[in-house]
């Protein structure tokens, strides 16, 4: 009999373990990237709290990767910079200046006092853009 009663609280802690496992895989943000990467939507994954960690977002199928850096735009510690890069410079083809305008702005939202610096090849856009 105890081994019985054993047996179902292994079975019943087994099945917790699965649904917690499937909602993290849900839940998981760089899944949800691949995802709106794969529909050519807008998605932002970012840890406000930690300014160590990178921000990463999908636009129109082009994942970009930002880093944060640290200043004092006033009298606290906020984000005053993110160098923005992409990680494969074939997946712009199409953006223009006006997406990357709307993006500065997705970002604004989030981090205010942010200057936003485009790295190579996307500065090149802008720089093109505005010569003409």
């Amino acid at each position: 009999m105890m081994i019985v009663i054993l047996f179902r609280i292994l079975i019943l802690a087994a099945l917790v373990l699965l649904f917690y496992t499937i909602i993290q895989y849900l839940k998981n943000p760089q899944r949800q990237l691949e995802i709106a990467k794969s529909t050519d939507e807008f998605y932002f994954v970012d840890e406000a709290k930690n300014s160590k960690k990178n921000i990463q977002f999908v636009y129109k199928g082009c994942l970009f990767e930002g880093e944060k850096y640290l200043g004092t735009p006033g009298d606290s510690f906020e984000v005053v910079d993110i160098h923005i890069v992409v990680r494969n410079p074939m997946e712009l083809k199409g953006l223009s200046r006006d997406d990357l305008y709307f993006l500065e702005e997705e970002i604004l939202i989030r981090y205010p006092y942010a200057k936003i610096e485009w790295k190579h090849p996307i500065n090149q856009l802008l720089l093109s853009q505005n010569k003409n």
